[in-house]
Parts: structure tokens; sequence; C-alpha cells
């Protein structure tokens, strides 16, 4: 490589650098709230979620107790197989 390229390729990752740094602190989630989001909840602090298609808002411990007392039906069908890979180059 002749040093204009050096010099180019070392610019470009030092300002990649510095701009990652600068961004850092305002894309970094705050300590507190990611403490907050890493302990688990009850449900009944959750609120509400919009379930749409007419029904509205329900509580989501209403959910989980539908969830608990209707569980989804296990699928009879055999799990499909594996799609066949080709090789697609040029």
């Amino acid at each position: 490589m002749d040093r204009t390229s050096l010099t180019f390729c070392i610019g470009a990752l030092a300002l990649c650098l510095a701009i990652a740094a600068i961004a850092y602190p305002y894309a970094a989630i705050p300590a507190d709230k990611a403490a907050r989001a890493a302990t688990p909840q009850p449900a009944e602090n959750l609120g509400s979620v919009d379930v749409g298609r007419g029904f509205g808002e329900v509580p989501v411990s209403t959910l989980m107790e539908y969830y608990i007392s209707n569980p989804p039906a296990k699928s009879a069908a055999a799990p499909a197989a594996a799609p066949q890979i080709r090789f697609g180059g040029c």
C-alpha cells in the first residue's frame, strides 16, 4: 500500500472511533434503567395490552390466567422437514 492509502485507512478508522466515542453516551441505557429492566416484575404492574381486533385493552394478569386455563393445543402434525439447500452460485 502506498502512503496515501494507509493515511486514508488510519484516518477513516480514527474518525469512526471518534464518532462512536461521542455518540455512545447518547445511545447507552442508564444503569438504573438497565437494572430495573433486568428485574422481573409482577403481572399486576405491567398494565394493559391492546390485543386489537375489537377486543380492546386487556390486563396482562387476565391474559396470563386465560393462558394457564386454556393452554395452546399441541400440534399433531409431524415437524416439517428441513429445506433442501442447493448451491446457487454465480
